[in-house]
């Protein structure tokens, strides 16, 4: 338990009846920094202040640093389960200075050298003095952060902490987030409903639906090898075909795919846009119907004779237009068993 810096098992939480967080489970590994990521409603923010302790939690465990914070018997209040929070909102003090508020869970005679080491971190050395509303919102972030970071907590715990910024903000910050992650050696956790985000920055991913994860792991293998067809198309656009196995392959519309699965298996195949490779000739079966160019890429809809249409995501330098024709390669696809999953 102590190589996990927050571990639970079967959390649930009810609100008048109805299920918040059913059975959710997580293991976060130290100096690391985890995403949980899921539609809007799936539990996330329910998840963070169970383990933050703002949130009573009807069953399960939740241990952190291997110490039970919440469970049969047991209940640590919050300012005992050494969390820093960094809420989406900010929650800044706005009548007290900058350096006032990220000083606030810091006592004793180290409180001047830690507010200035931690407003150092955050690259707002000198801002101490002045006030919430006299920054901007990037500023006020970085502010909400360096508090939570004061205390010298076991865990920073992010509530959707980039969604009040504009997007090149939310560049920064994602960053700076992990910058200071990786300078500190501190671990954190952020919910967040914007896959692109999670994969971007996360060292690890939680996948939530319904109130508990269906997958977790390194964003790069979730994402190549998502547990099911749902997880595919949320964490990506996806192509997702019926079929059925037979001699070692799907006949699709795309091709002929390959599969493992004994004959007669029900199966969906799944194809992502950046694994389909049109190649442009007279004679192809496909044709392009829409383009969108983005100058490093562009992406392109292929109709073919049967099927519904297919995306490709290819670099910008080839030369694609819309009605050209196209021979269609599937480089890689990933097949599960089962048809009714969507």
């Amino acid at each position: 338990m102590t190589d996990r810096v927050i571990a639970t098992q079967g959390v649930d939480v009810s609100y008048a009846g109805t299920p918040a967080l059913r059975g959710f489970a997580i293991d976060v590994p130290p100096a690391s920094l985890v995403a949980v990521v899921g539609p809007s409603g799936c539990g996330k923010t329910t998840a963070l202040r169970a383990i933050a302790g703002f949130q009573a939690i009807d069953a399960g465990t939740i241990h952190i640093r291997g110490r039970l914070v919440d469970g049969p018997g047991t209940t640590i209040p919050p300012e005992r389960r050494k969390v820093g929070m960094v809420f989406q909102e900010f929650a800044l003090f706005p009548h007290i200075s900058v350096g006032e508020n990220v000083g606030y869970g810091v006592h004793g005679a180290d409180r001047v050298r830690r507010v200035a080491e931690v407003m150092s971190l955050v690259g707002l050395e000198g801002y101490e003095d002045r006030f919430p509303h006299e920054l901007s919102g990037g500023e006020q972030q970085r502010v909400a952060l360096a508090r939570a970071l004061a205390p010298e907590p076991d865990v920073v715990l992010l509530d959707e902490p980039f969604s009040n910024l504009d997007a090149p903000q939310r560049e920064r910050m994602r960053r700076e987030l992990r910058r200071i992650i990786r300078a500190t050696g501190i671990t954190a956790v952020f919910v967040t409903h914007d896959q692109a985000e999670a994969l971007a920055i996360a060292d690890h991913l939680a996948v939530m639906r319904n109130g508990a994860v269906v997958q977790a792991g390194p964003p790069d293998e979730v994402y190549a090898h998502p547990a099911n067809p749902w997880v595919a198309r949320f964490l990506g656009d996806a192509v997702i075909v019926d079929g059925v196995s037979s001699d070692g392959y799907v006949e699709t519309h795309l091709g002929r795919i390959a599969t493992d699965e004994p004959d007669g298996t029900a199966v969906q195949v799944m194809v992502r846009p950046e694994w389909v490779l049109p190649t442009k000739t007279e004679t192809g079966k496909g044709q392009i119907t829409d383009r969108e160019f983005y100058g490093h890429d562009q992406r392109v809809e292929i109709t073919l004779p049967q099927g519904p249409p297919i995306e490709a995501l290819i670099p910008g330098r080839l030369a694609m237009q819309i009605g050209d024709s196209v021979d269609v390669e599937v480089v890689d696809a990933i097949v599960f068993a089962g048809a009714t999953q969507r």
